[in-house]
């Protein structure tokens, strides 16, 4: 537990606790209060700043409080430790109520969907209340540039492949703002490490979720936390969240690898041409993974996923078009940069890698599609052609959150 500074004041039991995590971000605060309590007025609402700036941001906090139209606290780190998650970690564990609501201090995630988030949860079939950006009337334009949608993107797919089951009602779970019930969740199993504190809520726990659209605004003042450092440990989190499955599916993948380069290596020694060995070796190594898959990868998936004869198939198939489009890329890099027939069998097999896994975590076995009535109910698990649709037009056409 970090050292927490003298800013932390006495305070009595509220209704809601709004949990602000703050670096930085001094010029945002009479503003983000202000609308904090007009969109709450009339709730029992406190709102809790967890502070790790330099730039005054504790005392303006102080400043505001003294005159806000609702109880206002602050605790100032003098450890930054988790970064943005470990400030909410902490926030989760000083709120003076258990119904608390996640949201940043730069404005970007608007208040007045603060009463949304709440009227969603009191309808008593979620523990979770997401703000996404991505289920219906949802939008992410205050975000930018074509370079943090790819990223964010690519983030949010392996991040569903890797929990496609706690995930699978979440169409944003990398959103910083949300309602959560902290006695749902085991405050003293969070490990946060990075930005993405509601991934690590959902990940370590088995949470009903639902989600209200959101628009994403306009940072206002200050600048923004994204850097590369962040995004590294963005992946080195997720990895230590769930490397399990993943490993187990790169293990196969890797014996599957060395059985289709040895198999192919076999064929050439004995005169066949290396174009035909290479599809005997994807042909065998393609069922040989699908039967270690089933019972070593995705054996907690297979209940709620389609029947055997329809996962296999579609396994087949999409290994057998990425096959069917890796070899002849294979036989282009033999060809025109004259390296080993084998050598480059193998590049192109760590590249297929992760298009495999996300396949077959979002679509494979995926469970069994659901359908929602309005965009605030908890959204569908979409059906295989579904999701490409998704991904090649909503998806793609979005900037998202790094």
């Amino acid at each position: 537990m970090p050292s927490i500074g003298r800013s932390e004041r006495a305070h009595v039991s509220t209704a809601v606790t709004v949990i602000v995590p703050t670096f930085n971000e001094r010029d945002n605060v009479a503003e983000l209060v202000a609308r904090t309590a007009t969109a709450l007025h009339g709730w029992d609402a406190e709102i809790l700043f967890v502070d790790d700036s330099a730039d005054g941001t504790t005392a303006e906090v102080e400043r505001i409080a003294a005159d806000a139209p609702l109880p206002v606290r602050v605790i100032h780190r003098t450890e930054n430790t988790g970064g943005l998650g470990g400030a909410v970690a902490v926030g989760l564990a000083a709120a003076s109520a258990d119904i608390c609501i996640v949201m940043d201090g730069d404005l970007q995630h608007p208040p007045e969907l603060l009463p949304l988030l709440l009227e969603r949860h009191a309808q008593g079939d979620a523990d979770v209340v997401g703000a996404s950006r991505y289920v219906g009337g949802g939008d992410s334009r205050g975000l930018g540039t074509a370079l943090r949608f790819g990223v964010s993107r690519a983030a949010t797919w392996l991040t569903k492949a890797m929990f496609p089951l706690r995930l699978a009602r979440s169409t944003d779970p990398m959103t910083g703002f949300f309602l959560v019930d902290r006695s749902r969740v085991d405050l003293a199993g969070l490990r946060p490490q990075g930005f993405k504190i509601l991934l690590e809520v959902l990940a370590r726990s088995d949470l009903r979720i639902a989600e209200i659209p959101m628009e994403f605004g306009e940072r206002r003042h200050g600048t923004s936390k994204a850097s590369l450092r962040q995004g590294t440990t963005f992946v080195a989190h997720l990895a230590r969240l769930r490397f399990g499955k993943m490993s187990l599916f790169a293990l196969i993948g890797l014996v599957g690898a060395i059985a289709n380069l040895g198999i192919m290596w076999l064929l050439t020694i004995a005169g066949m041409d290396y174009i035909w060995a290479a599809i005997v070796g994807a042909a065998a190594t393609i069922v040989g993974n699908f039967i270690l898959q089933e019972r070593f990868v995705f054996a907690d998936m297979r209940t709620d996923a389609r029947g055997l004869g329809i996962r296999f198939a579609t396994s087949v198939t999409f290994n057998g078009v990425e096959a069917a489009l890796r070899i002849p890329l294979m036989a282009l890099m033999v060809e025109t940069w004259h390296i080993s027939s084998v050598v480059a069998t193998g590049i192109s097999l760590i590249v297929a890698f992760f298009a495999r896994f996300l396949f077959h975590s979002l679509v494979v076995y995926a469970p069994r599609g659901r359908r929602a009535t309005d965009a605030t109910a908890e959204p569908p698990v979409d059906t295989a052609a579904q999701r490409i649709i998704r991904a090649i037009d909503t998806e793609a056409m979005r900037p998202g959150e790094l």
